[in-house]
This record gives C-alpha cells, sequence and structure tokens, in this order.
C-alpha cells in the first residue's frame, strides 16, 4: 500500500524548474498529487533545493515554490512548499479532484 499523503495522477505537460544553482531546466511532468509532482529532466536539479516550478494545468497556470526530494535517473520528486502560493495550491488541488473523477469515470467504461 502506498503510504504517500495524497494519490498520485497522471499528468503529462510541461514544466519549468528555476533554480538558484542551475538556472532554467525544462522538463516534462509525470504525476502530480496535492503535495508534490514527479518530472523528467536532461539536466540535474540539487537534491534538497528549494525551486520554483512553472507549469500549465487546464485550470490555470502554476507557479509554486517545492523542495527537491527525490531523484531516480533522470526522474525527480518535487515538495510543492504550500504557503509558496495559496492561488496556484488552489488550481492544483481541484485539479487533481477532477483526475480522480476522470480516473473513476474511465474504469466503469
Amino acid at each position: 500500500m502506498d503510504a504517500r499523503r495524497h494519490p498520485r495522477h497522471k499528468l503529462e505537460v510541461e514544466l519549468q524548474v528555476i533554480s538558484r544553482t542551475c538556472g532554467l531546466i525544462k522538463g516534462n511532468t509525470v504525476d502530480i498529487s496535492e503535495s508534490g509532482i514527479a518530472a523528467t529532466f536532461m539536466e540535474e536539479v540539487p537534491l534538497g533545493e528549494v525551486v520554483r516550478l512553472e507549469f500549465t494545468l487546464s485550470l490555470g497556470h502554476v507557479e509554486v515554490h517545492a523542495v527537491v526530494r527525490q531523484r531516480n535517473a533522470f526522474r525527480y520528486g518535487f515538495e510543492f512548499l504550500e504557503a509558496s502560493h495559496v492561488p496556484a495550491m488552489e488550481i492544483i488541488r481541484r485539479t487533481c479532484r477532477e483526475l480522480a473523477v476522470e480516473r473513476v469515470l474511465s474504469r466503469r467504461r
């Protein structure tokens, strides 16, 4: 059983990381939850660094700060810093709810 705080939802959109040490890095998301996002990059992002993430969801553009928590080859896991931008966190929450509903509806088909 997955011991995560929030379920993950598959999501494939472009994502930009703005890092103090690496500058601008572009990649693609893999999945999202209310507490974080996973993405792939061809460049290295330092573990533990606080970065700014920018990406666009169906409900709007998101700019949020996050901590680089995990790395597995080219896949990185980021934990959102919730206090960084409240409107962005609401877009993320609403998107996750919509993706959860879509997943349930697709299973019924």
